[in-house]
């Protein structure tokens, strides 16, 4: 099975249903995905979610309101990351490990600084940590002005030729699943989730206090030219995590995870597997 053709599953918490996929081996520790800021799971790159399914289960999912799963979307990130803390409690793991990517990255820190015997280790991609500098609305009016075939390639790629090509070919492996696909999300995913970023960064943690209580291995990565969540965003973390590593993709912007898939694979089993 892959992502492009795994059967949507379904499980209910707390009054919400929860889509999502899942494939890979039936034993290891679940490596949960976390998605960005109105990523569904079609906006998952194939070739990442199959790459780390082959050696260990993978699971992604809509979190509540968003794509297949129900529910209403909330405006703050804490309230999101309890929504995904049921979801996990749902499918009865003990233990997961977390990918969050962008907005996903923001939940996955939370999960791991307040339920540290549920999550054993964290990859936190193209996020920021709270407190972080974020330009969020003015990249997304600035990609949507640029009037390109997909608002991901300005998005999430650098202007480079090397950049856009990989873009193209991201956004290409992306639109591969023909049935069961979600729905885009809309003004009521927008709205919120732009309220729950910027408020999250707005907020200043004294003491870098999230950063600092999570003890699980980190691997942190970063576009090199990430325009919506700068780079010093992914040293911050660096420095103030416990057992953080930092990696930075040469010419990569938001999306630098899509732009070196097999490369972001292999440090990821590697992250993963030590």
């Amino acid at each position: 099975m892959s992502l492009e053709t795994v059967k949507t599953e379904f499980v209910e918490a707390g009054g919400i249903r929860f889509g999502f996929r899942r494939l890979g081996p039936a034993r290891g520790t679940p490596l949960v995905f976390l998605q960005h800021f109105t990523g569904t799971i079609e906006s998952w790159d194939p070739a990442v979610v199959n790459g780390l399914a082959e050696m260990r289960p993978v699971i992604v999912f809509n979190n509540a309101g968003v794509g297949s799963s129900t529910g209403v979307t909330p405006d703050s990130v804490e309230q999101m990351a309890a929504d995904a803390e049921s979801f996990i409690n749902a499918l009865g793991l003990e233990q997961a490990d977390l990918l969050g990517f962008s907005l996903g990255g923001m939940l996955a820190q939370i999960l791991a600084a307040e339920r540290p015997g549920l999550v054993r280790k964290i990859i936190v991609a193209g996020a920021a940590p709270r407190g972080g500098e974020e330009h969020l609305l003015a990249v997304v009016e600035d990609a949507f002005s640029r009037g390109a075939a997909d608002v991901r390639l300005p998005l999430f790629f650098t202007p480079s030729e090397a950049s856009q090509s990989a873009g193209k070919a991201f956004v290409a492996r992306a639109a591969a699943r023909s049935q069961d696909r979600d729905p885009d999300s809309g003004d009521d995913v927008s709205q919120p989730q732009a309220k729950a970023i910027i408020g999250w960064c707005a907020r200043q943690d004294e003491g870098d206090r999230t950063l600092r209580a999570i003890g699980q291995p980190t691997l942190i990565v970063h576009g090199s030219d990430d325009t919506m969540f700068p780079s010093i965003n992914a040293y911050t973390m660096f420095k103030a995590m416990k057992r953080a590593h930092l990696i930075l993709y040469p010419d990569s912007g938001h999306g630098a995870l899509f732009q070196y898939p097999e490369l972001f694979v292999a440090h990821c089993r590697t992250f993963l597997d030590s």
